[in-house]
């Protein structure tokens, strides 16, 4: 394996696979490895293509560093499952959305990203839509713990080759 492809999940692609997707690109680059790993997000959902993030998620990830400015919402695809090597599901719901559509081939791509934060004690990453401000920041704290085991997942796929 030269490379790997991953694509995180929402609903709408506006608030957590947004974060996700910039979490884990600045750790994939701290780490001299963005040219072996292909990041993006999608939502299962229609209602915000096109659409830049939620100005809270935005807001809340420039408070840590993270630009999620350029990032516009898209709905998953078809094509999507044979694009990326692993599909990161924010929650349950969106795990089983995922796994509606995709062929049982590709079955074993779909996953949730607290899977790569056992420590968490946690399998969805919280939605922060209808809250405060504060579950934008409880969103980057799950991101930025599962991005990180996530990262060290990739690592040891990539230095084996498979």
């Amino acid at each position: 394996m030269n490379s790997v492809a991953i694509c995180f999940v929402c609903l709408g692609n506006i608030c957590r696979s947004p974060t996700a997707e910039a979490v884990m690109r600045t750790q994939v680059e701290a780490a001299g490895l963005q040219s072996r790993i292909v990041i993006d997000s999608a939502g299962t959902g229609d209602w915000h293509i096109g659409e830049a993030p939620d100005a809270r998620a935005q807001g809340a990830a420039l408070q840590r560093g993270y630009d999620l400015s350029a990032l516009r919402g898209r709905q998953i695809a078809k094509a999507d499952f044979e694009r990326f090597d692993l599909l990161l599901a924010m929650d349950e719901a969106n795990l089983r959305e995922l796994r509606k559509l995709c062929s049982t081939e590709q079955s074993h791509k779909v996953r949730l990203l607290m899977e790569f934060a056992p420590r968490s004690g946690r399998l969805e990453v919280a939605d922060p839509y209808f809250g405060g401000a504060r579950g934008f920041e409880t969103v980057l704290d799950q991101c930025e713990e599962a991005c990180q085991g996530l990262l060290a997942d990739l690592r040891v796929r990539l230095a084996a080759g498979n």
